[in-house]
């Protein structure tokens, strides 16, 4: 496989010079985003915009200022992330928006509009079949984000409980799932109903095709049926009292290879770019409705057409760093029973593993290990 270019800026400024933005904006022309044709294209913007009481999340300026570099080359952008599996503050379309207002993503702040891509309750989504998938043959990515015409992922590159790491591949693959694709990706079983958050509601029911449901009238509950369910996850979508989830967790390396795979059926067969900002590197996902201190210092800014090269360069420059006092990381590394993988991600999470992910990314032709580092 050839040789992909990754382009990188760090985060320092001179008095009177440049900011963040306009150095993001710098490096993504540099990385040749003017090569896409975008005039009069519905463009994609995928990023994450923060679970409520997180605040590690990306800043909206670097939405804005992608934003503006897609206007100027005459594309149409908008803002797009997929709902949520589990319970929090965006598992459906109007908690999501509710959630990026409050931390700050409006198309006042950003200047372009923000769609929530799998709908209301996370169910409008598209069947996109995956070509070399050995564990996916169709992925169930939100339909907004199949009908743009241009994709442009914008990742906060950071520690993850489960992956290792979250970056370009965690944003598009797990983060363009609708809930029935996170569902494909995160789990092997089948949901189950906790009797004590049950309302009887039966909202549920409009959801299953499948006679998954059953309603005990003399109770006022409702009961997932093993025979019939086929795990699709939509019935967690119709359920407005998070009485309904999974609990059967797909082992890392297996959500890796998915993950990847997902990522490949949103990418395949029109342009795409990648940017990711590794910075505020704390040790869990976005998801979290918090976020520890930083395990490692902030490195730079990474752009590229390639995710599998872009994630592969992201995840050398934090090796190369040091690790941060008073975090995760060091807290783990001054343990008694410390055992050193040379790895700040897997010290830091020892249950956690990553390599698999960009090898089966690799190997299913998503992209390149092997990059050539360009500095601007």
């Amino acid at each position: 496989m050839s040789i992909s270019k990754v382009f990188f800026t760090d985060f320092r400024t001179t008095s009177g010079g440049p900011g963040m933005p306009d150095k993001l904006k710098k490096l993504i022309r540099r990385a040749g985003i003017h090569q896409i044709d975008m005039d009069g294209k519905f463009v994609a913007v995928k990023m994450h915009f923060g679970e409520l009481g997180n605040v590690a999340f990306l800043r909206p300026n670097y939405a804005r200022a992608v934003v503006d570099v897609v206007k100027s080359l005459g594309g149409k952008p908008f803002l797009t992330d997929c709902n949520t599996l589990y319970p929090g503050s965006r598992k459906n379309a109007l908690e999501h928006l509710y959630c990026a207002w409050q931390n700050g993503f409006s198309p006042l702040s950003v200047d372009c509009p923000i769609l929530i891509a799998d709908g209301l309750k996370g169910t409008d989504d598209i069947a996109v079949p995956v070509e070399g998938g050995e564990f996916i043959r169709e992925a169930k990515i939100g339909r907004a984000i199949m009908d743009a015409d241009i994709f442009i992922s914008l990742s906060h590159f950071k520690g993850h409980e489960s992956t290792g790491f979250g970056g370009a591949i965690k944003n598009i693959g797990m983060g363009c799932g609708s809930r029935a694709g996170k569902k494909d990706q995160h789990n092997n079983g089948k949901p189950q109903v906790d009797a004590d958050l049950c309302r009887g509601c039966k909202r549920c029911l409009k959801e299953c095709a499948n006679n998954g449901l059953v309603f005990d009238e003399a109770a006022r509950k409702m009961h997932v049926d093993a025979e019939n369910c086929i795990g699709c996850g939509r019935c967690i979508g119709g359920c407005n009292f998070d009485a309904i989830s999974f609990v059967d967790n797909a082992a890392n390396r297996i959500l890796n290879c998915r993950m990847a795979e997902y990522t490949k059926a949103v990418v395949t067969g029109r342009p795409h770019f990648h940017i990711s900002l590794v910075m505020d590197i704390s040790p869990n996902c976005d998801c979290h409705s918090e976020n520890d201190a930083p395990i490692l210092p902030d490195v730079g800014m990474f752009a590229s057409f390639d995710p599998v090269a872009l994630d592969q360069a992201s995840v050398d420059a934090c090796l190369a760093n040091q690790p941060l006092p008073g975090s995760q990381l060091t807290d783990q590394m001054a343990r008694p029973d410390f055992h050193d993988h040379h790895d700040h991600f897997t010290n830091s999470t020892p249950e956690s593993e990553w390599k698999s992910c960009l090898e089966h990314a690799e190997k299913i032709g998503l992209g390149s290990r092997k990059y050539e580092l360009i500095r601007i």
